[in-house]
């Protein structure tokens, strides 16, 4: 027993501290860019929904007025 808790020295215990501060430091840099990747992402996706989404409303008012002039 004696040497078990002679092995877990402060020294020792602030070094884990250390490395798992770090491990969550590197962690949160990887899931900042992830994000920021993800963000991108979403970013072009709704860029692309609007361009087609647009590009069909001035289809319909197009065909629309096609149709309004046809029938006068």
């Amino acid at each position: 027993m004696e040497a078990m808790r002679q092995s877990w020295s402060d020294d020792r215990l602030d070094d884990l501290n250390r490395r798992v501060d770090d491990g969550f430091v590197q962690l949160r840099t990887e899931m900042r860019a992830g994000f920021a990747e993800l963000r991108a992402g979403i970013n072009g996706l709704r860029r692309t929904l609007l361009q087609v989404g647009g590009g069909l409303i001035g289809t319909v008012i197009a065909a629309t007025s096609a149709i309004v002039l046809a029938v006068s």
